[in-house]
């Protein structure tokens, strides 16, 4: 969804749908392309960027991750930063192209491409949340590969697709999110039918008799699916199932797209530390040496008139030792 508006009024389709989450705020960013050095905030939501102007809320704009193309850093000429690497979003809706440009007037931070990149990679790997899927890789062994937080309420095997003249006769599973049907000869012949593109679902008759049929938005095709299922009360409870199951989602819809609010970077004052001395005390050349001394002052003797001897075992010139004593008893702790 794109959205452009520029009123007086309050402009509701900027307020958080149901199952829209904020995952960050950017207080001060650029629209650089549409409104260049006009400073405003940039909430960054699950399903969408929604910027707003500072100096003037009814200049806005709501751009919806599901126009996206594509996403990239580029430099630009800001009137806030000058020459400044901005971030660049290449948007196609209805058949029209358009790009926005939107720049961080804070310095030091990079958290305008972090976060709507993050997110943006986030939406584009979860379209099987939110998307219809013809004859894809859903199904592995016989079972439906299940998405993380998906709960799968009933699978039904016997069901025929009616898509075809004859008809094909596989599993219907209905999941927290989706209805999915496969194929059991091949099951790469499948279908998956998320709750948020269905535009009906009912029993009604057909060729084959009593039917369960699926009829998808237009965003998604406008597809009309049907399912046969033996017996009638079998068929009944399954689209009652259906029916409360989706009713129960759309009070709170599940996208699919999982973040975190990004925590505000650190400047690169924050980051340095303070450099520390080492506890290190240089004695000089003519100190006398401490070990020495101790042995010295241990052992009662020390005058300092003695001439020192060479030790072979530690290739040192030293004092003599008392008698009756060696080095191994000096280093013993009693």
């Amino acid at each position: 969804m794109l959205q452009v508006t520029n009123d007086n009024r309050k402009c509701r389709v900027l307020e958080l749908c149901p199952g829209e989450f904020l995952v960050d705020s950017l207080n001060s960013v650029e629209d650089t392309k549409g409104n260049n050095g006009d400073r405003g905030i940039l909430n960054v939501t699950n399903l969408r960027m929604i910027w707003v102007s500072h100096t003037r809320p009814k200049t806005n704009l709501s751009v919806g991750y599901a126009g996206v193309v594509s996403i990239s850093i580029r430099p630009a000429v800001s009137k806030l930063r000058g020459n400044i690497q901005a971030l660049y979003v290449f948007c196609k809706f209805n058949g029209s192209r358009f790009e926005f440009i939107f720049t961080n007037v804070l310095k030091n931070t990079p958290r305008l491409f972090t976060t709507v990149q993050a997110i943006f990679r986030s939406y584009e790997t979860t379209r099987l949340y939110r998307d219809m899927k013809l004859r894809g890789a859903i199904v592995k062994e016989k079972q439906l590969i299940v998405l993380p937080g998906e709960n799968v309420f009933s699978s039904t095997p016997g069901v025929w697709n009616l898509s075809s003249e004859q008809g094909n006769l596989g599993t219907l599973v209905v999941t927290s999110f989706r209805v999915v049907w496969y194929a059991n000869l091949a099951e790469n012949f499948n279908v998956s039918i998320p709750f948020l593109q269905m535009k009906s679902l009912k029993v009604r008759n057909s060729k084959f008799g009593a039917a369960l049929v699926v009829e998808t938005s237009q965003a998604s095709g406008g597809y009309i699916l049907g399912f046969h299922i033996s017996p009638l009360e079998q068929l009944t409870n399954i689209a009652i199932e259906v029916n409360n199951i989706c009713a129960a989602y759309y009070r709170h819809p599940d996208f699919g797209i999982r973040s975190e609010v990004v925590a505000p970077q650190k400047s690169l004052a924050e980051l340095t530390v303070a450099p520390l001395e080492d506890d290190i005390h240089v004695l000089e050349d003519d100190a006398e040496d401490p070990m020495i001394s101790y042995m010295a002052s241990e052992e009662g003797g020390g005058e300092g008139d003695e001439e020192p001897v060479y030790c072979a075992e530690l290739g040192v010139a030293i004092e003599p030792l008392p008698p009756g004593k060696t080095l191994q008893s000096l280093w013993s702790i009693a």
